[in-house]
């Protein structure tokens, strides 16, 4: 069963190859990115990237859509944004009598949240029901969204004047998040010669919306063993009763993961099996992972940020002890 699994894996993954290597055409290093972006969209999830500006989230996921011939819509979250100006609006017509549905840019596949924590409280919460409920209601209407439905937002960790932080619950909603460094010097290198030379290649789609609804449904059948189930939720656990597990770091969290981190990471863990080809999943997958799905899990004590002491820290610590199976 593993080895029919496997092979129908590297059948498959072979169109998600070309979609990684066409992306590559417009994006110079970032494969961390690419890859959980890819992860996200297997797993049927959503991605929350924090990082600096100019480090081409926007030109990635603007790549991803191109490369899989589907819709994309880039949103600028801002102070003055409403609801209305994100999921539609309802419109009088004078000439009908009635009232006509104008849909807003939130009706697409691919959508960029950029700096989302730069828009009220409201508007976050508009998003992320329609990210969690894949529908939307505008009046006494209600509209499903399309499929893939792929949510990557940003938000910067410097500027912090003027914004609206997302609330622990509202962060829960995005299966993975990612931490976005600055490009090596041959990549920087790279990327300045491919602006300046206006050598930046063109993506063009190599896949269609219906490869990834099928490559989703084999990521689903991916075998995972019943011991690694239980790493999992042991992983989890010890989030949240770290004594149980030999750990003296009560005092760092204040609360652990949630069940969704349990669902996530076996979701996650089958999508990042599946990119490496294989048709089971390894406690190297979920070790692999396993930091996207935790870090905006869990939250800190005042002791552990005095400390300097970081969720990526707490996990790192939790991996190294959890006995593997």
């Amino acid at each position: 069963m593993i080895e029919e699994l496997t092979k129908q894996v590297e059948e498959k993954s072979k169109s998600i190859n070309l979609l990684m290597a066409e992306m590559q055409k417009a994006i110079v290093g970032q494969e961390y990115m690419l890859e959980r972006l890819i992860v996200g969209l297997l797993a049927d999830g959503h991605v929350l990237v924090e990082g600096v500006p100019g480090l081409a989230k926007t030109t990635t996921v603007k790549a991803l859509a191109d490369a899989i011939s589907t819709g994309f819509r880039r949103i600028q979250f801002t102070p003055d944004l409403l609801p209305a100006d994100l999921i539609g609006t309802q419109i009088y017509m004078p000439k009908a009598g009635g009232f006509t549905v104008k849909k807003g840019p939130i009706f697409s596949n691919i959508i960029l949240a950029d700096e989302i924590n730069r828009a009220p409280a409201k508007v976050q919460s508009a998003l992320l029901e329609a990210m969690q409920e894949r529908q939307v209601t505008i009046g006494e209407n209600t509209f499903k969204l399309g499929d893939p439905f792929l949510v990557m937002a940003t938000q910067n960790p410097i500027e912090q004047e003027g914004t609206y932080p997302l609330p622990e619950a509202q962060v829960d909603r995005f299966m993975l998040k990612l931490k976005i460094t600055y490009p090596n010097k041959a990549e920087e290198k790279d990327i300045m010669l491919k602006i300046a030379n206006r050598n930046n290649g063109k993506v063009c789609p190599v896949i269609f919306p219906e490869d990834i609804i099928s490559a989703r449904e084999l990521v689903r059948k991916i075998y995972i063993d019943d011991k690694l189930n239980d790493y999992i939720v042991n992983i989890v656990f010890a989030t949240r009763e770290p004594e149980l597990y030999g750990l003296d770091i009560k005092n760092m969290i204040s609360y652990g993961a949630s069940p969704r981190a349990t669902i996530y990471l076996n979701q996650a863990a089958k999508a990042y099996a599946f990119l490496q080809g294989r048709g089971y999943v390894t406690p190297q997958d979920i070790k692999s992972i396993g930091a996207d799905i935790l870090r905006h899990r869990i939250l800190l004590t005042y002791e552990a940020e005095a400390e300097d002491t970081t969720s990526d820290d707490i996990i790192s610590l939790i991996f190294d002890t959890v006995e593997v199976p």
